[in-house]
C-alpha cells in the first residue's frame, strides 16, 4: 500500500526543447556546463547554458528520451531564442534542435505525508534519478518532500501515475515556492545573461562540471572556482510585510546591499519569499548587527551543504561513474561562521567533486580578465568537496 497523499501541479510555463541525432550528445557537451555524457535512461542532469563572458543565459535540465535523442526543460518564454541561438553552432553536427513545447505536457508530482511515503517501485528517489513510465518521463527533482517532473506527451493518458492516492491539485506558486525553498535557481527572459554562474549558485546545485571540457564560458566559470572569489551570490529572502516581486526586480536591503531577485512567490499573508542574487554580507561588525527596526526584509534560514549518506552517495556514484559524490542533507547544522551569511545551499546530491587542481595552473596562460564583480580571492565559505 502506498501511503501518504499526491499533489498534481500544471507546468505549462515551462517549454521543451528536442536535440536529436548522432552528435546531439557531443554537441551539447560544447554548449553546457553539466557532464551531458552522464545522462542516461537512469539520470538527468542540470545544466547552464552560458555566453562567451560566463553569464547563464538559460538554466535547463537535461534528460533521455531515448539515445541520441534528449529533451531540454526551461522556462517557455526562453525556449524559442535558446533553440536559434544553439542551432548557430551546428555547423556540420548531426544534430536537429527543435521547439516542441506544444507537444509535451509538464507536471509537477509533489508528495505530502508526515513521513516519507512509500513510494512506488518504478518512482526514482534520487534527485536526478530518472525513470520511463510507459510513454512517460518521470525525473526526481527534490526530497523534502519527494517531487518529480512527469513529462508526457500532449494528450496521452495519465496511466503512469494510476493508482497514486492524489489530493485537492497544488498551485503553481506552491511548486515555485518550493523551489524557492531548496535554492534551485532560474533565468527568464527578464535576467537571462545577468548573472555569471557562481553567482546563482550553478556550482553548488551541481549544474557545473569542472572536470569536462571546453564549453562557452568556461573560461571565466572556472577561473571563478579556482582563482576567484564570487562576491554576490544567490540568496534566500523574505519580506516582512506585504510586497510583490518579480524576476528581475531590484532593491537595497537594510544594510545597503543591493540585490536583484531571481525567482520570486508571494505567500498567503501578503508577504513574498524570494530568491535574490546580492553581495554575501560582510565581516564584523555587521554580522552582529541587529536588523533594522524598519527593515522589510529579512534573511531565511536555509540548510547548508554535508555529505550525503552513504546509500545516497553509493547510489550516486553509481550513475555518475567513478569519482567522489557530495551532497547536502535537508536541515543540516549550519557551521557558525556561516550562519549569517543568508546563503541557501540547495538540499540534494551534486555532481561529483571538481578535482584540485594540477600543481601547473591549467588556467595560468589565459589573459581574460574576470568580470568586476569576481575577484581573486579565497571563498568566504566552504563548497562540498
Amino acid at each position: 500500500m502506498i501511503g501518504g497523499h499526491f499533489q498534481l501541479v500544471e507546468l505549462d510555463d515551462l517549454g521543451v526543447l528536442r536535440i536529436a541525432g548522432s552528435d546531439a550528445v557531443r554537441f551539447l557537451q560544447g554548449q553546457l556546463s553539466s557532464d551531458i555524457g552522464r545522462v542516461s535512461a537512469e539520470r538527468s542532469v542540470l545544466a547552464g547554458l552560458h555566453n562567451p563572458q560566463g553569464r547563464t543565459i538559460a538554466v535547463v535540465r537535461i534528460a533521455q528520451l531515448a539515445p541520441d535523442d534528449l529533451l531540454a526543460l526551461l522556462p517557455r518564454e526562453l525556449a524559442a531564442s535558446v533553440a536559434a541561438r544553439l542551432s548557430k553552432y551546428l555547423l556540420r553536427a548531426r544534430v536537429k534542435i527543435t521547439e516542441e513545447s506544444p507537444s509535451w505536457r509538464i507536471e509537477g508530482l509533489i508528495a505530502s505525508s508526515a513521513g516519507d511515503p512509500a513510494l512506488p517501485g518504478a518512482f526514482p528517489k534520487i534527485v536526478g534519478a530518472q525513470q520511463r513510465l510507459e510513454d512517460s518521463l518521470l525525473l526526481c527533482v527534490g526530497e523534502q518532500p519527494r517531487r518529480w517532473l512527469l513529462i508526457r506527451p500532449t494528450g496521452a493518458a495519465q496511466r503512469s501515475i494510476e493508482g497514486l492516492p492524489m489530493s485537492t491539485p497544488a498551485t503553481r506558486d506552491t511548486w515555485r515556492q518550493l523551489d524557492i525553498m531548496a535554492g534551485l535557481p532560474q533565468v527568464y527572459a527578464a535576467t537571462t545573461e545577468e548573472f555569471v554562474a557562481q553567482m546563482l549558485n550553478l556550482d553548488v546545485v551541481g549544474a557545473i562540471a569542472f572536470d569536462k571540457g571546453c564549453y562557452t564560458g568556461q573560461e571565466v566559470i572556472a577561473r571563478a572556482h579556482y582563482r576567484g572569489r564570487v562576491k554576490r551570490r544567490l540568496q534566500r529572502f523574505r519580506s516582512r510585510g506585504p510586497l510583490d516581486l518579480k524576476p528581475g526586480d531590484g532593491g537595497e536591503l537594510a544594510d545597503g546591499r543591493p540585490f536583484k531577485v531571481v525567482d520570486a512567490v508571494r505567500l498567503e499573508d501578503g508577504r513574498c519569499e524570494f530568491l535574490a542574487v546580492a553581495p554575501l554580507p560582510g565581516v564584523e561588525p555587521e554580522r552582529g548587527a541587529a536588523p533594522h527596526a524598519g527593515a522589510m526584509l529579512e534573511r531565511a534560514g536555509a540548510p547548508f551543504g554535508a555529505r550525503a549518506s552513504p546509500a545516497g552517495a553509493a547510489a550516486l556514484a553509481r550513475t555518475h561513474g567513478s569519482g567522489a559524490v557530495t551532497g547536502a542533507v535537508p536541515q543540516a547544522p549550519a557551521p557558525a561562521d556561516l550562519s549569517t551569511t543568508g546563503a541557501f545551499w540547495a538540499p540534494f546530491a551534486t555532481a561529483p567533486a571538481a578535482p584540485p587542481p594540477a600543481a601547473s595552473d591549467p588556467l595560468a596562460n589565459l589573459t581574460s580578465e574576470l568580470p568586476h564583480d569576481i575577484e581573486r580571492l579565497e571563498l568566504p565559505y566552504t563548497l562540498p568537496d
